[in-house]
């Protein structure tokens, strides 16, 4: 059984920083693009960074694109999602997600989804 369970959310003011972490198990990790989605409040799911199963390839979201860095660990089935600079318009839901390639992520194709953590940044 597939599980992606994401910690290191909290409540950071503006400027401020968190690192996200989602650990997998039950699948082959490096066999999977992995990426980062949120949801905030009353708006849909959107898309906010995917990684290729090498680390190599990265996908940003325009919004996101300077402040937030990915990161995987094949090693430790982890894969990590820096924020910097965080903005009250990061506060959202961050549900990791897994896929079969970073392309399709962006896309909406996902495989697995984690449960998600909440990320609060106050002003």
């Amino acid at each position: 059984q597939v599980q992606l369970v994401e910690s290191g959310g909290g409540l950071v003011q503006a400027g401020g920083s968190l690192r996200l972490s989602c650990a997998a198990s039950g699948m082959s990790f490096s066999n999977y693009a992995m990426g980062w989605f949120r949801q905030a409040p009353g708006k849909e799911r959107e898309f906010v960074v995917s990684v290729s199963r090498s680390g190599t390839g990265t996908d940003y979201a325009d919004s996101v694109k300077g402040r937030f860095t990915i990161s995987r660990d094949n090693a430790k089935s982890t894969v990590y999602l820096q924020m910097n600079s965080l903005k009250p318009e990061d506060t959202a839901v961050y549900y990791c997600a897994a896929g079969l390639s970073y392309g399709g992520l962006r896309l909406g194709v996902v495989s697995n989804w984690g449960q998600g953590t909440q990320v609060t940044v106050s002003a």
